[in-house]
């Protein structure tokens, strides 16, 4: 007989942690998550989340056997600066029966309406600003960093349930040897072009990270305001991505644009980490995953670019074009084979438009989905 249980002590978090392992054993696109910061990121007092909303972890059982887990997300943030009641759903993974992920979905929509919540979205992994997304299409690759992966039955799951669509998200693949080589050819003439606005591109300074974290945040929460589903980062969230992510930063594709000084877009394309972490067993750093991880980082050969964003009144004056230029040409001088481009709005022309332009392809698709309560 199949049960749902809540996630209440230290073992059955692990246990919810460390699920997707079991489920996902020999598939060789299949990239562990690093235990200890998936802990963090579920853990109140832990991650800065928790300090403006919460979250209940349940997991499925059959006898003893676990089948599937699911988490129930009250974003109270999102729900002030949208005016709405939207419940969530995230790090869901299931065994491929109906009657399992039923229930997990069924116990995440009684502890939302519990919480006067009237909608149920996901799955995002607390906000959209963490990973976020059910992959449906691009399922012959691993995924890159910091974003998810999972079985093609997911989708039938969540649509046998009653979940339909609400948007899409695409990942771009930017092979460095098809990319269009106009846009770097131009990006000096557009550099002059900036220039004689009073707008200059330059490289984040990591020795003086904690200047620049601050002044980027400002430009992230206006930049990306427009984006379906888009909630602002508090500054204790945004300072903890960018503690973590600083780990793996090469400055050469951190890129800020200033206007007279003040940043008003920014580019950041980060090492695939998964090419690493996919050889670390279970996610755990000790006692061996941490050596592979030191030795690991320096193989890298592609990126993601993360993010890149450009206030609105600053847009179309050529800033994306050589933020895009700057990481092309990096890739060419560091020998890395190509990027990823993600996520990027199906709707979002802009940024759609550019891509296709650089001979970039849509070789991946995330859906997320949306039903009412």
């Amino acid at each position: 007989m199949i049960q749902v249980k809540k996630v209440v002590s230290k073992k059955e978090l692990a246990d919810f942690i460390d699920f997707p392992h079991a489920l996902f054993e020999g598939d060789t696109n299949y990239v562990p998550e690093l235990h200890i910061a998936q802990r963090d990121l579920l853990s109140p007092g832990k991650h800065p989340f928790h300090e403006h909303s919460s979250l209940q972890l349940f997991l499925a059982y059959d006898d003893n056997k676990i089948k599937g887990r699911i988490a129930a997300i009250q974003n109270n943030n999102h729900n002030a600066i949208k005016n709405t009641k939207d419940g969530f759903f995230g790090f869901f993974d299931c065994v491929n029966e109906i009657e399992v992920a039923r229930l997990l979905f069924a116990e995440a929509a009684k502890w939302l309406a519990e919480k006067n919540l009237n909608t149920m979205i996901g799955p995002v992994n607390h906000s959209t600003n963490e990973a976020c997304g059910l992959l449906i299409d691009g399922f012959d690759s691993p995924p890159v960093a910091m974003m998810t992966y999972n079985k093609p039955y997911y989708a039938n799951l969540l649509e046998v349930y009653g979940f339909t669509k609400s948007v899409d998200l695409l990942a771009y693949h930017l092979p460095t040897h098809t990319t269009d080589k106009r846009t770097v050819q131009l990006k000096d003439v557009l550099i002059k072009r900036l220039q004689h606005k009073g707008i200059s591109i330059r490289k984040i300074n990591l020795k003086n990270f904690s200047y620049e974290v601050e002044s980027i945040l400002g430009v992230y929460n206006r930049a990306w305001q427009e984006n379906t589903g888009f909630v602002p980062m508090t500054d204790k969230e945004f300072k903890y991505l960018a503690k973590d992510l600083k780990m793996i930063l090469d400055k050469d594709f951190g890129l800020l644009a200033e206007h007279n000084g003040k940043v008003i877009g920014f580019a950041l394309a980060i090492p695939d980490i998964n090419q690493v972490l996919k050889k670390i067993k279970r996610g755990r750093l000790f006692p061996t995953g941490i050596f592979k991880l030191l030795t690991g980082k320096g193989k890298i050969d592609y990126v993601r670019v993360l993010a890149l964003g450009v206030e609105p009144e600053y847009r179309r004056l050529g800033i994306e074009a050589c933020f895009y230029a700057e990481i092309i040409e990096q890739c060419i001088a560091k020998n890395v084979s190509g990027g990823e481009a993600s996520w990027i709005l199906e709707n979002n022309e802009l940024m759609n438009n550019g891509l296709k332009k650089l001979n970039a392809t849509p070789y991946k698709r995330y859906r997320i989905y949306t039903k009412e309560i």
